[in-house]
């Protein structure tokens, strides 16, 4: 199964008493399905993966697979703090069944250069699962740079990365990595569109949780180099991109998702939205309907 096009890092429903909710979960994969999303993320930063027990991370991820059932690829939030806990966590996702691991650099230790090459090498070999590396430096206080993804490229078992980091510059330098076997994801919802029309093979979204179809669409439209439409689209969706930002993911997102249906908070030390964003996030969820229902993705190529 490859990787490409609009994959979501979704968001964990939780019941206004801090419970799992399975059956808002549900209904945001069948939401997803139906926007035409291309791959989704069990347990990722999005996830609230640090907040998640051991069952609740198993049961996110067998729902998933199950009711996913081979339709678009499944990957697992199983980056740790070091590397013995991250081949841990890759194996209990690949006995969930997962199709890949999404890999963040193991965040606080601050690993050198070095080090991470010795770590990605390591959770490819023994993990059981194809790999995607992760970079999001502000959260994780740890740069991968490109010259260290040059030398792990060629590991059969590492097969992408997420760049969260929204430079052209350091987009272009994994473009040049690119190969039918190593894929580029942005990992930055507001620089997608560019960095896919430079030539990436897809975003891992945020803002796909609530906008599936637009999300697609702003994906198919990109990667089919169709810039005008590319940018009258992103053009409508700034507004969106802004108010993800905020506050700290995934705080705005399951603000919205809220209003939409799907859960009801989050977990400590994560806080609701700030009263001072309420009314643009209720103004953003009558927003969301009209353009996902504008955003059908039926003229536009898979």
């Amino acid at each position: 199964m490859s990787l490409s096009g609009c994959i979501t890092a979704l968001a964990t429903p939780f019941t206004p008493t801090g419970e799992l909710d399975l059956d808002a979960w549900q209904r945001l994969l069948t939401q997803q399905l139906a926007g035409g999303i291309q791959g989704i993320v069990v347990a990722g930063s999005t996830g609230e993966a640090a907040a998640l027990t051991d069952e609740e991370y198993d049961l996110l991820l067998t729902t998933a697979v199950t009711q996913v059932a081979g339709r678009i690829p499944v990957l697992a939030g199983t980056g740790q703090m070091n590397t013995a806990k991250t081949i841990a966590q890759t194996r209990r996702a690949a006995a969930a069944g997962a199709d890949f691991a999404l890999v963040v650099t193991p965040p606080y230790v601050r690993p050198t250069q070095a080090g991470l090459v010795a770590h990605y090498r390591a959770a490819a070999d023994q993990g059981g699962l194809p790999v995607v590396l992760y970079n999001v430096p502000g959260r994780t206080g740890c740069d991968l740079l490109p010259e260290t993804v040059a030398e792990l490229v060629s590991h059969p078992s590492i097969v992408g990365i997420k760049e969260a980091r929204p430079e052209p510059e350091r987009m272009a330098a994994l473009l040049a990595l690119r190969s039918d076997t190593f894929a580029i994801f942005s990992g930055d919802d507001p620089t997608a569109s560019r960095a896919l029309l430079a030539g990436a093979d897809g975003l891992i979204s945020v803002g796909s949780n609530a906008l599936p179809n637009a999300f697609r669409k702003l994906c198919d439209l990109s990667r089919n180099r169709d810039e005008a439409a590319a940018a009258r689209l992103d053009a409508q969706m700034q507004a969106f991109h802004s108010f993800f930002g905020i506050e700290s993911n995934p705080i705005p997102v399951k603000a919205l998702l809220q209003r939409l249906g799907y859960g009801a908070g989050l977990r400590l030390p994560l806080t609701p939205l700030s009263d001072a964003h309420a009314a643009e996030a209720d103004r953003l969820h009558a927003a969301a309907t009209a353009l996902e229902q504008q955003s059908s993705r039926e003229s536009i190529a898979a």
